[in-house]
């Protein structure tokens, strides 16, 4: 069964279904037949609301009794509303008390949690729910991107090209359909994941590179899909292909016009997202405002100690400046920022960025939210993997790789693990619980390029994921906890473990934001024969071109490389027919994490 489109798991059978190639390249450009950016992948899936045709000789002979009926119905709602209009208007006014304040950081669709109850539902907690400094006009629940893609005048976007009848097409679908994005050289598509035609729904060409994207999944719906697209230029554009309407922020580089590395959705918020960017930072934004006047400070000025680094860890630059980046990040509040309220700043209009976070002197290449959103992962080409508090704004742990700048980096569903790639040709499992490297896997003979869990199989004791490389291998591994052996010389006394009982401990009770940080906030990597190592169970040499994205579907795994050549590879058969029980299964895990933190 082994070929170039197919390939044997432990499970069953992996085989190509769908596969989109590369864009043709236009003969006049150099720099289109080699994509200076890799290829990145956005997956969403939208249920669209069956169709029910009804028979016209059918209806025309029920239309009489149908009229009555219509006639009925309308007469109890008039009624209902007269009731309504009767009320008093003290009635009337505590009953839009309870609506979302109009100064709020946040979207007015976003309920506000409830401490004391418990619905899996609904998220536990909002992100940066601060109160903004100016007043105005109450939000509407649903926004829209301004402009009209399709007559801008913007030279930013050189080309739009959308499928014939792309609307009918839409209104035509029902029950869920999966849709892909990606990039490749100066382009953003949109395609529907296997549909008879292999044409994109739309193709987007720019004046500069799309580096990153993501779609938000509270507010997908048949009507509307949120997209934000990062670029090498800093730009930033708020999407919606349905309407084919967009908003540009950070137009022009004008609160950062460093590469956007990478770009997250705050889970359940409707209007926030945060942007990696290379030269360090990660800024909060918010895409219902507009840019304002920014300028970061400069970390200078503070203190921090200096930490020795053992010789295996990446070099760390001196600490002239008085900022160690290994035990602390450094932010800078807006002068709309509520903590700018106590210095004057009162009556200033909201604006983005909403926060700005300098994690290192290097940039930082990814980062990703833990499942209960009260932790952010945050890889850097500085070799650290940083574990961020985003609520207090503060740094949690600080972890060096091996050797070499870290590349990709994944949580696990029940958010017990985190996984990284590096330049060390390693994966990486650590354990933010217990504060230290639980594994290594080895089966990369190059550069890591991406990581993800299989959430279909990892059920809280095994865990399935998978890597891609500039080795051009697809590696599937299977990692079980509780069948790694620690090395002897680890024992109960060593300073690592004797001390990651007490954060182990803070983590779980969400304290950990809350602790002075200190130079045992950064670890340094063990050696070689002090952790575990984990192997694979399946590694398939895939065609020349390197190897940059990788995700789960729950029907398929998809592959793209850097030129964007794209490839669904079907589940087995009898993986299909489990995953719904799967699924539910490990839907309930994430409901249920040792990461109970406090709500700042």
């Amino acid at each position: 069964m082994e070929s170039d489109s197919a390939f044997v798991a432990p499970e069953g059978v992996y085989s190509v279904t769908e596969e989109h190639k590369p864009l043709p390249v236009p003969t006049h450009s150099s720099t289109a037949a080699h994509p200076i950016y890799q290829t990145r992948l956005s997956s969403i899936t939208v249920r669209f609301p069956p169709k029910h045709p009804t028979s016209p000789g059918l209806a025309q002979f029920l239309g009489a009794n149908l009229t009555k009926d219509l006639k009925k119905e309308k007469d109890k709602e008039r009624e209902k509303e007269a009731v309504v209009k009767e009320r008093p208007l003290l009635e009337e006014r505590s009953m839009s008390s309870s609506d979302t304040p109009e100064d709020s950081f946040t979207s007015p669709d976003v309920a506000t949690p409830d401490l004391n109850t418990s619905t899996p539902a609904e998220p536990q907690h909002k992100l940066f729910s601060h109160p903004t400094i100016s007043g105005g006009k109450k939000k509407s629940n649903v926004s829209r991107p301004k402009h009209n893609m399709r007559t801008t005048s913007s030279t930013f976007i050189t080309r739009l090209q959308s499928v014939e009848g792309l609307n009918k097409t839409l209104a035509a679908k029902q029950g869920e359909i999966t849709f892909l994005f990606y990039n490749t050289g100066k382009a953003f598509l949109w395609i529907e994941v296997g549909a008879k035609a292999k044409e994109p729904l739309t193709r987007i060409s720019f004046s500069a590179y799309p580096t990153c994207h993501d779609v938000n999944p509270s507010t997908a719906s048949s009507e509307r899909l949120d997209v934000i697209i990062g670029f090498n230029t800093g730009d930033l554009i708020w999407f919606d292909p349905i309407s084919s309407r967009y908003c540009r922020l950070n137009k022009q580089g004008t609160i950062s016009s460093s590469i956007c590395t990478a770009v997250r959705w705050v889970p359940s918020s409707p209007t926030l997202f945060l942007v990696s960017h290379a030269d360090g930072t990660i800024i909060v934004y918010d895409k219902e405002r507009e840019d304002g006047l920014f300028t970061a400070s400069v970390p200078n000025g503070l203190t921090a100690p200096h930490i020795n680094v053992s010789a295996n860890a990446h070099p760390v630059s001196p600490v002239s400046d008085g900022w160690d980046p290994l035990s602390t990040m450094f932010v800078t509040p807006p002068p709309w920022h509520p903590e700018a309220a106590g210095r004057g700043e009162k009556g200033v209009a909201a604006k983005n960025p909403v926060s700005h976070w300098r994690l290192c002197r290097r940039g930082v290449v990814d980062f990703v939210f833990s499942p209960d959103v009260k932790y952010v992962a945050a890889i850097s080409e500085d070799g650290c993997l940083r574990v961020i508090d985003p609520l207090a704004e503060q740094l949690v742990d600080c972890y060096a790789s091996y050797f070499g700048s870290l590349t990709s980096v994944a949580w696990s569903p029940d958010g017990r693990f985190i996984l990284t790639g590096g330049q060390d040709d390693l994966l990486t499992i650590f354990s933010p619980w217990e504060q230290r490297v639980v594994a290594r896997c080895q089966g990369h003979s190059s550069f890591v390029s991406a990581v993800a869990f299989d959430e279909l199989r990892c059920d809280g004791r095994t865990y399935r994921f998978g890597s891609v490389g500039e080795d051009n291998k697809l590696i599937l591994w299977d990692f079980s906890s509780g069948a790694l052996h620690r090395p002897k010389h680890l024992g109960a006394h060593h300073p690592r473990i004797s001390m990651s009982s007490s954060i182990s401990l803070a983590y779980r009770r969400g304290t950990g934001s809350t602790i002075q940080l200190s130079a045992t906030r950064y670890h340094p990597a063990p050696s070689r024969n002090e952790v575990s190592t984990v192997q694979p169970v399946l590694v398939k040499q895939l065609d020349a071109d390197l190897l940059t994205s990788l995700a789960f579907l729950p029907r398929a795994l998809i592959t793209a490389s850097k030129a964007g050549h794209v490839r669904l590879w079907v589940r087995p058969f009898v993986m299909t027919n489990a995953s719904p029980t799967r699924r539910r299964h490990t839907r309930g895990m994430l409901s249920v994490t040792d990461f109970q933190g406090v709500v700042a």
